[in-house]
This record gives C-alpha cells, sequence and structure tokens, in this order.
C-alpha cells in the first residue's frame, strides 16, 4: 500500500509506524527522481537527505518545531511531506515551486534558503525569538555538511555555545558540497565540544529508526547540541557513485533530448562563456607563472576544474567561503601575483566588504570572474545575478567589463590580467552567441567601448554584455522603417568611454541604455551620471532589471517580462520618439 498520497502534513507522518516510513523513503525517491530528471535541478542533495527529513518531521511537530534548512536544495522530501505533493511537479517551472526553502510557500519554510552557511545563525536567532516572546517548542538547523566550510557558521556556533541555549543542529555529513568538501573539518566531535556542544553520534543517516532515537535523545538537551547524521549523496540514483557530481544538477529531459538529437543532426552549438573562461585562463597561466585561480567550492561550476588539473599547485578551492577567497586572493596580489576569482555574480555579494577594503582601497590586481550574471533563470531569485553591477560600480579604483560574447571575453580577461589593477568580469550563464575566436586573446584598449553599428541618429542604444545582440536585432528591425540608429557596446561598465558616449548621446533624438542588471545604482544610471557631469539632457529610457525580485522561470520569458528583448526596445523607442515614425513589431 502506498503512503505518501495519504499523507498532507507532517501531522499524517507521525500517525504511521516507525517501520513503515521505509515505505515513505521508497516512494518520496522515487517522486524526487522522476519529476527532478524529468524538469531539471537539484538532485543529488535531496536524494541524499530523504531519511534525515522523514525523521526530523516524525519527531518534530513543524512549523511549532522550527525546521531550518541549509542549504535549501536538500528541501525537496521536506516539501512534499508539508502538503506541496500534488504541486511538486511544477518545481522550478515558471510560476511553479521554487527549488528552494520559501518562506512564501509554506508555513513550514521557517527560512528561505538559497545559498549555504545561513541556518545556525537563523536557527540561533529563531531560537532566541522564542525565547524571547515565551514560545514552546524546539529549533533545528539541518545544515550541510559543504556549508560547514563557510565562516558565517563558525560565527554562529560560537554565539550559540555562548549561549547555551538548548538549540539542535543536525549535521549532514555526505562528504561533498557539490564537488568533494575542502578543508580542515574532518574529525567534527572535538571541534563542536570545543565551542560548547553536546554531540551525538555519528549517526547512520540512512537509518531512520537510529536517526529518530537521536534526535529524541537531542530534544532532552537544555544545552546546544550536534547530531552528525552519515549520508551519501544521490542516494537512489541509479550508477550515482560513478559519478556524484554529475548528479548535483541534472538538466531537464527536454533539453537533454533536445542537445542529443542537435548532436547528431547539425554542427555542434557554441562553447559556454564558463568553457572559453576556463581555456583562455588555462592558456594565460601557460604563459605567465603568476596567474592563480580560485574558487569557493565551485571549481567545476566555475570551469576551474580544468585549470586544477592543469595547474594543481596554483589552484585554490578555498570552500563555501567567498570572503575568504577575496582576501586571500589579495593576499597572493601582495606577493606579486596575478590572481583570478571565479564566483557566481550572486555569491560574490558575500564579499563585498572583501572587495572594498582588502582589493580596491590597496589597489592590488585581483581579476574578479562572476559567472551568472544577469538572470539565470530556474534557480530564481537567490541566484539571478543582476545586483553586480550596482554593488561594484561605486568602487573607487575597480573597473568592471561585461563581454558581448565569447570572443571578446577571452580578450578582456587577458586585459584584466595584465592591466595590474583590480577589475572585475560578468558574463551570463550558458551557451555563448556562437562568435567566431579570431586569432589569440589580446588586451583591448583600456577604457573603449565599441561602436557596432551607425546609420542614423534617431535612435541610440548604448548596450552591456550579450544584450547588445537584442539591440542590433532591434535597430535592423527598426530600419526597414526608416530609423536611422547606432548601437555602442560599452565593453567597459567603469569606466566609461565618455568621449565616445557623448558625441552620440549629444546628436541622438532617443537614448536608450540597455542592461541585464538591476536599474536602481546600474549601468544606465552610470551613463545619467556622465550626461549630467556633462550638460546633456538628451530624451533616455533605461532598460534593465525593475525593482523587484525576479521569479524563477525560463530566461527568455523573464527578459521579456522584464523588457530587455527586441520587441521591449522597439516599443521603447516607439513611447519616446516625436515624429510621426511611432513604431511596432507584428
Amino acid at each position: 500500500m502506498a503512503h505518501l498520497p495519504s499523507i498532507e502534513g507532517p501531522h499524517d507522518l507521525r500517525r504511521l509506524d516507525l517501520g513503515e516510513l521505509a515505505e515513505v523513503a521508497r516512494e518520496l525517491r522515487e517522486l524526487i527522481l522522476e519529476t527532478i530528471l524529468r524538469n531539471g535541478g537539484h538532485l543529488g542533495a535531496a536524494m541524499g537527505a530523504v531519511e534525515l527529513t522523514i525523521a526530523a518531521h516524525y519527531c518534530f511537530e513543524s512549523p511549532r518545531d522550527r525546521i531550518v534548512w541549509d542549504v535549501g536544495h536538500q528541501g525537496h522530501a521536506h516539501k512534499i511531506l508539508t502538503g506541496r505533493r500534488d504541486t511538486f511537479d511544477s518545481i522550478k517551472r515558471e510560476g511553479g515551486l521554487s527549488g528552494f526553502l520559501k518562506r512564501s510557500e509554506s508555513e513550514h519554510d521557517i527560512f528561505g534558503a538559497g545559498h549555504a552557511s545561513t541556518s545556525i545563525s537563523a536557527a540561533l536567532g529563531v531560537r532566541e525569538g522564542m525565547r524571547l516572546a515565551q514560545a514552546s517548542g524546539s529549533v533545528v538547523a539541518i545544515i550541510g555538511d559543504g556549508a560547514l566550510t563557510g565562516g558565517m557558521a563558525f560565527e554562529a556556533l560560537n554565539n550559540a555555545g555562548a549561549l547555551a541555549r538548548d538549540l539542535i543542529v543536525v549535521l549532514n555529513d555526505n562528504g561533498m558540497s557539490i564537488s568533494p568538501n575542502v578543508g580542515a573539518v574532518s574529525e567534527p566531535r572535538a571541534l563542536f565540544e570545543s565551542m560548547g556542544f553536546a554531540y551525538l553520534g555519528p549517526v547512520d543517516g540512512h537509518d531512520i529508526a537510529a536517526l529518530v532515537r537521536a534526535f529524541e535523545q537531542a530534544k532532552t538537551f537544555d544545552t546546544p547540541v550536534v547530531v552528525h547524521a552519515l549520508t551519501r549523496k544521490g542516494e537512489g540514483v541509479p550508477d550515482v557513485d560513478a559519478d556524484p557530481q554529475r548528479f548535483h544538477v541534472v538538466p531537464p529531459a527536454r533539453a537533454a533530448a533536445t542537445s542529443s538529437a542537435a548532436a547528431a543532426d547539425t554542427p555542434p552549438s557554441a562553447p559556454t562563456y564558463t568553457q572559453i573562461f576556463a581555456e583562455t585562463l588555462c592558456d594565460a597561466a601557460a604563459r605567465d607563472p603568476r596567474v592563480v585561480a580560485i574558487t569557493a567550492a565551485m571549481p567545476h561550476g566555475t570551469g576551474l576544474y580544468s585549470f586544477q588539473q592543469r595547474f594543481p599547485g596554483r589552484f585554490y578551492d578555498v570552500g563555501i567561503a567567498e570572503q575568504h577567497a577575496v582576501t586571500f586572493a589579495a593576499g597572493l596580489a601582495v606577493e606579486g601575483f596575478r590572481p583570478v576569482v571565479a564566483i557566481y555574480s550572486t555569491f560574490l555579494q558575500r564579499a563585498f566588504d572583501q572587495v572594498m577594503h582588502d582589493v580596491c582601497l590597496q589597489r592590488l590586481p585581483v581579476t574578479i570572474c562572476m559567472d551568472r550574471a544577469g538572470i539565470v533563470g530556474a534557480d530564481g531569485p537567490t541566484h539571478h545575478g543582476v545586483f553586480d553591477i550596482g554593488y561594484l560600480r561605486m568602487l573607487p579604483e575597480l573597473a568592471l567589463l561585461a563581454p558581448k560574447d565569447e570572443d571578446e571575453l577571452r580578450h578582456m580577461l587577458l586585459t584584466a590580467i595584465e592591466c595590474g589593477r583590480p577589475v572585475a568580469l560578468r558574463w551570463p550563464r550558458g551557451s555563448g552567441v556562437g562568435a567566431r575566436l579570431e586569432g589569440p586573446a589580446c588586451a583591448l584598449p583600456w577604457g573603449g567601448a565599441e561602436l557596432l553599428r551607425e546609420s542614423g541618429d534617431d535612435l541610440l542604444v548604448i548596450a552591456a554584455g550579450p544584450l547588445v545582440y537584442e539591440a542590433l536585432a532591434a535597430c535592423e528591425a527598426l530600419a526597414t522603417r526608416g530609423v536611422g540608429s547606432t548601437v555602442i557596446n560599452a565593453r567597459f561598465i567603469k569606466p566609461l568611454d565618455e568621449a565616445l558616449l557623448c558625441e552620440h548621446i549629444a546628436r541622438a533624438n532617443v537614448v536608450l541604455t540597455l542592461e541585464d542588471n538591476a536599474l536602481a545604482g546600474g549601468f544606465g544610471s552610470a551613463v545619467l551620471e556622465l550626461c549630467e557631469t556633462r550638460g546633456l539632457r538628451p530624451k533616455l529610457r533605461r532598460l534593465g532589471i525593475p525593482d523587484r525580485f525576479v521569479p524563477h522561470g525560463d530566461v527568455a520569458s523573464l527578459r521579456r517580462q522584464c523588457g530587455l528583448d527586441r520587441a521591449s526596445i522597439i516599443e521603447r523607442y516607439g513611447e519616446l520618439c516625436t515624429s510621426a515614425r511611432v513604431v511596432s513589431l507584428a
């Protein structure tokens, strides 16, 4: 008899006998595997945490007892057991369930979790809030061992030990975050006990009865306690032992089928920006022994795995520790090296202070490479890289560049490494535009923009990054209606090519700026500031991400919603145009 259809919430789970829970685990794995292989998304962590999730909801009465997850892609079984079974097939689809924990989705999602290392801090805050409000109930932080490499987790452990509250920390230890974990935290008992925690374990994280016993024992402590559970990432996924990293995130079945068909019937697709970055960096390292590479637990996601293979002595994976990664790079730069730090745009936000104080203020030659800049799709608002222009553009001494395509990325990376100053580069997730890789990489003229189209002054579009190609397509369409236009590829978001921009802004009837970034403080704001400084008063509109968090969904669809596609460019021109040639696109 199937149990899952009768479980509408944790209270239904607790009605079952302990011996029936193994069947619930089997049904959960079957549903998670089928859904994620179809929709795409995080799989390995979710499959490995199934028994742990069942035991937690069997022992604790969520939401009266607060369960805080870290990171959120452990939480698929949690979603199913807390009333979202019937909608689970919508996970990561536009308008459907989030792939992470989300407070607006369920009262059982106590704290949103997209980034790592947050659960102990949040849970301790919840514990104190409940104490002050005289509310009853347990507080449980379930943290993956990869998240334990982040400094914030240790700050929270230190504070929790000092406060000595009855907080339960469950360490889900599978030996991996995305790649195999790194660092000195391999024997955790002494670590936790030195911080004032009692220690229970290690417990077999796939033995529900053993987990239940450990959790029931943990509930008897009136001081902080750690339950150390040993799990296997991807448990229940066929052939996972052969390549566990492959199953951290899987593509949608539709995309995989399309990719297979394309491989059989058409020429190879364009390489990804990540691949081009990795190849160019390896070439630079082969020529220059000063080049070193640093990542924060993402050697595969950032493309640095190939660098690690070729130059193991010059490669550093520091764990989920973005702040440390940046300051570590600054220290290397002090000794004459040219460190390249590869961190996703959304994760670099955590190291803002280090970029400012440790790199920019000391004008050290650190190159910061931000993959996944702009809208990233199904991972949603925790992962969209749409704030980096705003939070980096304000920093003195830091140059900020955005390539229009994969070929320009090669030249920009070399420019950054060779210039001897702080530089940040941003590029989007996924494949390039198919640009030809013309000759060896070479340094670009510093601060120079690129004039891509000059066929009239009715419209000027100044674009940053690959959205340049949307601008070119829009201007081609407008040309059929007699609109003369100019397109400039900014290349340098900071410093701007003031001479070129001002020359064309001064004579354009309508000016549009285009960026895959939040409008507040973004590239368009930089152009407006330039106009103010130069006394220019153009008819200008900024196109970019509005002042809201963008949900998860298809990248093309989300860009349309944000007004970043060809049709939106044409529409905005029509709104600002004062001539009789108001344009629409059928």
